[in-house]
């Protein structure tokens, strides 16, 4: 029979703890809009070069189209939200860190 792990986290109290979901619902508050606006954001072209053409294919400036412009601008909302998340991600593993510490520290007293 194999030994447990001594010292490995109990991730079946961990999950079940209310800081852990606490949590997991930030996270939450965090990545569904920014997913929703993401594909908003990616559709949006398709439906703009697909329902008004006229309005895509209007140059800016140059040759530069909006469809070209609006196209650029999803590489730097994708760059943009990737930043943003990596500001949250570190409190988000800052969080992470005190969860698994507290339930080491209540392990280590019983």
């Amino acid at each position: 029979m194999p030994e447990p792990n001594v010292g490995a986290p109990n991730w079946t109290v961990i999950a079940s703890s209310k800081e852990f979901k606490d949590l997991v619902a930030l996270k939450k508050t965090f990545i569904v809009p920014a997913f929703v606006i993401f594909l908003v954001h990616y559709f949006a072209l398709a439906v703009l070069v697909g329902y008004m053409p006229k309005v895509a294919s209007t140059r800016v400036f140059g040759t530069v189209t909006v469809a070209y412009l609006f196209a650029l601008l999803q590489f730097v909302a994708g760059w943009v939200i990737a930043a943003i998340y990596l500001s949250a991600a570190t409190k988000f593993d800052a969080l992470s860190g005190d969860i698994i510490a507290r339930l080491d520290e209540q392990q280590g007293s019983q």
